[in-house]
């Protein structure tokens, strides 16, 4: 895909990784469109990308994911590309033992977890295919998976999470080829994000030290493998891993 004035949707766009992707996609010439739950940070992105746009909304709610794709296709009209990287994480044990008592991980907090990575990758890139579909637009869809879908401890959600956006990346590869409409994944390992910032430093280092190449990446550097993504239309329904060589 030639990026220049393509419009490019970008949920979890307002910060971290999604920023810098933003970055990335306007530095090709194409027409960035955010998606985050918090205005507010939606309004301070803008400021940092002369000519984006962005619209508040939150991904688990159906009605809300489509409208705001009708809204920007209203706005834009259409839908090129769809960047799925809005994501949470709410780690913990699935059973701990202390003193004779066992505790279980809450409902709660796994579905949490899969309400924003799972459901609301789904729903938008539900909407995404349909726009693109109704416009014959020969889009692409790339859902952000992790190293962590191989699992990892602590992270049962997560973990599920980001397997689960694989296997609707290939799932969608097949469904949608018949519309022109390619779907691939983008599995990061351990990335230099606000997130990574707040750990103690003794566990950076010591993640650091696992990692062949001794550090972890840059967001410019996952960036770059979702330009890759985009760009290179042979490219559909595998995983693009870009962890360093770490496997976990």
């Amino acid at each position: 895909m030639e990026l220049t004035r393509k419009v490019i949707v970008i949920t979890g766009g307002a910060g971290g990784l999604g920023l810098e992707m933003a970055r990335a996609m306007q530095a090709h010439h194409a027409n960035v469109v955010l998606i985050d739950i918090d205005q507010q940070r939606i309004d301070q992105a803008i400021a940092q990308l002369p000519g984006a746009t962005g619209y508040a909304a939150n991904l688990c709610d159906e009605a809300q994911v489509v409208d705001v794709f009708q809204r920007i296709v209203d706005a834009c009209g259409a839908v090129d590309a769809l960047i799925n990287n809005a994501g949470v994480t709410n780690d913990g044990l699935l059973l701990k033992q202390r003193e004779g008592d066992v505790t279980s991980l809450a409902l709660s907090r796994f579905q949490s977890v899969l309400d924003v990575n799972l459901t609301g990758s789904f729903l938008c890139g539900r909407e995404a295919a349909a726009h693109m579909v109704k416009a014959g637009v020969k889009g692409v869809i790339v859902n952000i998976s992790s190293i962590s879908r191989a699992g990892n401890v602590g992270q049962t959600s997560y973990s599920a999470t980001k397997a689960a956006v694989v296997a609707m990346s290939t799932t969608w590869c097949k469904e949608l080829a018949r519309y022109g409409i390619r779907s691939v994944a983008i599995a990061p390992g351990f990335v230099r994000t606000e997130m990574t910032a707040s750990m103690p430093p003794e566990i950076l280092s010591r993640i650091e030290a696992q990692i062949p190449v001794n550090r972890m990446a840059q967001p410019a550097e996952i960036a770059s493998g979702v330009l890759f993504a985009l760009q290179n239309d042979y490219f559909n329904g595998r995983v693009l891993e870009i962890d360093g060589g770490l496997r976990l």
